[in-house]
């Protein structure tokens, strides 16, 4: 892209700018068009009325001449023949004024020669004019260019005219009138209008430039700014002068920008009195939940000798305690990621047995419903196995809880630098609106609390974490009744990057909608 048009496209200045100025120049073009045509016409108009004025007085003048000479001797004649064809030259005030007398075919006159002045070529007269001369007696005009015999031409009006004199026979009589003051007029006039209309334009083109940049250098200031306030400066301000409809602008930007430092300060605070409130209760309940868990411990112990109700409630408040247990573990968890406190250990591991282990711990019964897709070979992977681990179980934990008596496809694919882990069921699935919240934490996609499914909400936010962690990805696809897919993607060394997806997150068969791709 050029910087010309990279220019154009990203300041609305040069774009207005540019606009009205080529708009101009196409506006003062057609006028400057058409004011130069209706004045160079006018004069030419002006001086053809004037030629053939002329011409049509010195033509009956001449015939007049020639009329009285007859009666005179052939002396007079040849003088008065020649007076006719004894033109000034033409000089600057003086435009060029020819005359030009040929005779009719078959006149044999040798008193009145056929000739031009001042050296004209016959040429200068168009043969389309003597043509018409010669049909009619009325005057005929035509546009020409004078020829001389030393090479000089100049613009001119012809204007024609038959003389008969008795005696002598019939002549073309042909006046020629130059336009050098007309041409000089008419190019005059184009300089001053093509100057008048270029200092208009630049004219046009700086006060258009100065006053939206007036109009438009406090709405640039607020684009900067807003950009440096949602950058995390929330300190800028707007340079407010004057008391007009921008400065108003300004004001109420200011006010906008001092109202969200504070709102977001406020957040800020309260966003860390829950972390702490989060981190506090969290440790704070791990003394009491142990003295809880010892006690059940020796309930569930004697739960043989008890009645049968209260051996269900012995089952029971050790079923709770686990789950207790394992809400304060991610609590604990989520403490340690607001704190960036989270810490890896980091070990070269088997991702194909740490995969099938997972299965097993989740689904150890014989009934399989899981079907694992993996390279016979091992797959070295340099991650912590306590968190990889922790990731597998959530999503398989997740695709049984929905799967909907579907079948499980865990599918594990590699290449040189990165390994991909799918989990695909064909359940109950979620839809667009429901994979924005999916990875947030204590969002459920079975919101009442007497839910039939889910936990806390908190797995999969802790999932994208440990993800994270690592340099990789955690993907989701779902569709309402189809099923959804979750990809992990994780580099195979430490310190690597995604590079790749091996996995696709969009399954084989399955087309996204527009709306689907702009939020993957």
């Amino acid at each position: 892209m050029s910087p010309i048009f990279s220019r154009w496209r990203s300041s609305l200045v040069v774009r207005v700018t540019g606009t009205i100025v080529i708009i101009s120049i196409l506006i003062i073009s057609l006028l400057g068009t058409i004011l130069y045509n209706r004045i160079s016409t006018g004069i030419f108009d002006e001086k053809l009325h004037i030629a053939i004025a002329d011409a049509q007085s010195t033509a009956r003048s001449i015939q007049l001449q020639l009329q009285f000479a007859k009666y005179q001797d052939k002396a007079t004649v040849k003088m008065v023949a020649n007076e006719i064809l004894a033109v000034p030259d033409a000089t600057e005030n003086n435009p060029a004024r020819e005359v030009a007398l040929f005779a009719f075919p078959g006149v044999k006159s040798t008193l009145i020669a056929s000739g031009t002045s001042n050296l004209m070529l016959d040429t200068s007269i168009p043969k389309s004019l003597r043509l018409e001369t010669r049909k009619s007696p009325s005057t005929k005009w035509e546009r020409t260019t004078i020829l001389y015999a030393d090479g000089r031409t100049q613009e001119a009006i012809a204007v024609g005219h038959q003389i008969t004199v008795s005696n002598f026979g019939r002549y073309e009589f042909y006046v020629v009138y130059g336009l050098s003051q007309q041409s000089s007029t008419v190019a005059l006039f184009a300089r001053s209008l093509s100057l008048a209309g270029g200092l208009l334009i630049i004219l046009i083109g700086l006060v258009t430039w100065f006053v939206l940049r007036r109009l438009i250098g406090p709405v640039r200031d607020a684009a900067r700014i807003a950009e440096e306030l949602t950058a995390g400066d929330l300190d800028q301000r707007m340079d407010v002068r004057g008391s007009d409809e921008v400065a108003r602008l300004g004001y109420a930007f200011n006010e906008m920008a001092v109202a969200l430092k504070q709102q977001i300060s406020r957040l800020e605070n309260l966003s860390m009195l829950q972390q702490r409130f989060v981190s506090d209760v969290s440790h704070e309940l791990r003394t009491p939940l142990t003295t809880i868990r010892m006690a059940s411990q020796v309930i569930y112990s004697s739960k043989d000798g008890f009645d049968p109700s209260t051996a269900r409630s012995a089952e029971l408040l050790i079923s709770q305690i686990d789950r207790f247990e394992s809400l304060l573990i991610d609590l604990l968890e989520v403490s340690r990621f607001d704190a960036a406190a989270a810490v890896m250990e980091t070990d070269s591991i088997d991702l194909v047995s740490l995969v099938r282990e997972s299965i097993d711990y989740v689904h150890p019964s014989q009934e399989r419903i899981i079907n694992l897709v993996a390279p016979a070979d091992e797959i070295m992977v340099d991650v912590d196995k306590r968190r990889i681990q922790r990731i597998l179980r959530n999503l398989i934990t997740n695709a049984i809880d929905h799967r909907e008596g579907q079948q499980i496809d865990v599918t594990i694919r590699e290449n040189e630098t990165v390994v991909a882990i799918g989990v695909r069921d064909y359940g109950i699935g979620f839809s667009s609106k429901d994979r924005a919240s999916l990875f947030d934490r204590f969002w459920r996609a079975d919101p009442a609390r007497a839910r039939t499914r889910g936990g806390t909400g908190l797995g999969l936010s802790i999932a994208m974490e440990d993800a994270k962690l690592h340099q990789g990805t955690l993907e989701a696809w779902g569709q309402p009744k189809r099923g959804a897919h979750f990809v992990l993607t994780l580099p195979k060394f430490a310190g690597g990057v995604v590079d790749s997806h091996p996995i696709s997150v969009v399954p084989r068969g399955e087309q996204l909608t527009e709306k689907e791709i702009g939020e993957l």
